[in-house]
């Protein structure tokens, strides 16, 4: 068994699937997240764009296509996120929010780095 792909596989799972199931619930409570935006600064006509990036730059992720560009994609969102939405570190929740983000994003730099792994659509089509 190739322990290091399954690991890999598992890890691009565990990173994507938060923002999967984060932009499908975007798309339930569209006007609500719309308002959120709005209320922190933020025009709501990048809704569209951030359900984009975060439902189809996970979607990636799990299959390992476009890895590294991907990765990136939401290595910055996920920075982008923290700094706007969870600077309020006298709030304890948002100051996990913000860790959490940091965390996220470190994953995706490293995803960066390494690449899918061999259970990947870039391993079948020969990126490393």
């Amino acid at each position: 068994m190739n322990y290091s792909a399954t690991l890999s596989l598992l890890a691009r799972i565990g990173l994507a699937s938060i923002f999967i199931m984060a932009g499908l619930n975007k798309i339930g409570g569209y006007e609500g997240t719309a308002g959120y935006m709005e209320s922190m600064g933020v025009p709501s006509i990048l809704l569209p764009a951030v359900i984009a990036l975060e439902v189809l730059g996970g979607i990636a992720i799990v299959a390992g296509f476009l890895t590294r560009l991907a990765a990136f994609g939401l290595a910055v969102f996920s920075l982008a996120a923290a700094l706007l939405f969870h600077l309020n570190f006298a709030d304890q929740m948002q100051f996990i929010l913000f860790w959490k983000n940091i965390a996220i994003a470190g994953g995706f730099m490293l995803l960066m780095a390494s690449g899918a792994g061999a259970f990947s659509v870039d391993a079948r089509m020969g990126r490393s």
